[in-house]
């Protein structure tokens, strides 16, 4: 599990890059406007946590973003 949260699993997700060009017809332009899509990665914010379990054990955690925004609200 390289780039995943070891909280909620959440891991890297795969998108498109879409180049925006070209001019509009009214404009002189050929109407094209999206060049030719490539795939890409989208990866999380990690962070590496030292986290207190419910057993009282301290842990090295690698939690994203959006749960470490969570536990700071909760706890």
């Amino acid at each position: 599990m390289g780039r995943n949260c070891d909280i909620c699993g959440r891991g890297t997700a795969v998108g498109n890059n879409v180049p925006r060009k070209g001019l509009y017809k009214k404009k002189g332009g050929t109407g094209s406007k999206i060049g030719v899509k490539t795939k890409r990665t989208f990866k999380i914010n990690l962070h590496s946590k030292i986290i207190l379990l419910a057993t009282g054990v301290r842990k090295r955690m690698k939690i994203c973003s959006r749960c470490l925004k969570t536990m700071n609200k909760v706890s």
